[in-house]
């Protein structure tokens, strides 16, 4: 797998901090095709990043929206038959305009037809992959052991964004290890979709994918732990993460983000 060159984990946070605030300067439109349960908290991260959120899943229309977003993404959360159709229409049109696009293979762990759809989906060359221990099991036939994900990274010519106490992204050869985040993250619904929307945003200014990954999963990471500290619960904190996502800066980034390689 070619790649654009090497990547200090000591230069994630100050990218992060650029990305972040490119994000507000530039908007970039990100079209997802998301789980029903999900459209509405990961469009408010978005938005509350800087971006332009957009959800259609018409067979009519979506062509011509992913033709003119910046990034799409593309989780199987909810694996009806329009969200499907939605998915192949999108990545032709994301394929043929040079939108770099996201998989979240949500569940593939769960369901045989789910998890073929899922391989024949990284066939057709998503940028990122960004899914847990168990989908990436079940997607890659082996365990999450660093050696095994690099290999499927390399393999596969996409960059894997691995979630769990420890964010580990790798496009085969490079490596970086994020520790941002909170247990409260996992008690609320579409957290990890919306941290997959954020990825694709970063990937529409940064095309390096092992570069946008790192940085989103450590502006993500930084304000999970900044709302944590002045929430109550689940509830509170659900409002709070916009809040932090909202008016995240340099300073808290970097004084706050944990990388290494």
């Amino acid at each position: 797998m070619h790649t654009p060159g090497p990547i200090p984990h000591a230069d994630v946070p100050q990218l992060a901090a650029s990305l972040a605030a490119q994000l507000r300067a530039r908007s970039p439109r990100v079209h997802c095709i998301t789980n029903a349960v999900a459209q509405n908290f990961t469009a408010n991260a978005l938005l509350a990043a800087g971006c332009v959120p957009s959800m259609t899943l018409s067979a009519e229309e979506i062509g011509a929206f992913v033709a003119k977003a910046d990034a799409l993404l593309v989780n199987l959360g909810t694996f009806d038959r329009e969200r499907r159709k939605a998915a192949d229409i999108a990545i032709v049109a994301a394929r043929e305009n040079s939108v770099p696009w996201v998989l979240d293979p949500v569940f593939v762990d769960r369901s045989p037809p789910r998890l073929e759809f899922a391989r024949m989906l990284i066939a057709r060359r998503p940028a990122a992959v960004r899914l847990n221990h168990a989908e990436f099991t079940a997607l890659a036939g082996a365990g999450p052991t660093r050696a095994a994900v690099m290999r499927y990274a390399e393999d596969h010519e996409v960059v894997v964004a691995l979630s769990g106490a420890a964010d580990f992204v790798t496009d085969g050869e490079r490596a970086v290890t994020v520790a941002n985040g909170d247990p409260l993250m996992a008690k609320v619904t579409a957290m990890g979709c919306a941290g997959s929307a954020l990825l694709a945003a970063c990937l529409a200014l940064e095309r390096d994918a092992l570069r946008a990954a790192a940085a989103a999963l450590v502006i993500l990471g930084v304000a999970g732990e900044l709302a944590a500290a002045t929430s109550e619960g689940p509830g509170s904190f659900a409002v709070a993460i916009l809040d932090r996502l909202h008016g995240l800066d340099a300073p808290a980034l970097t004084t706050h983000a944990k990388v290494s390689e």
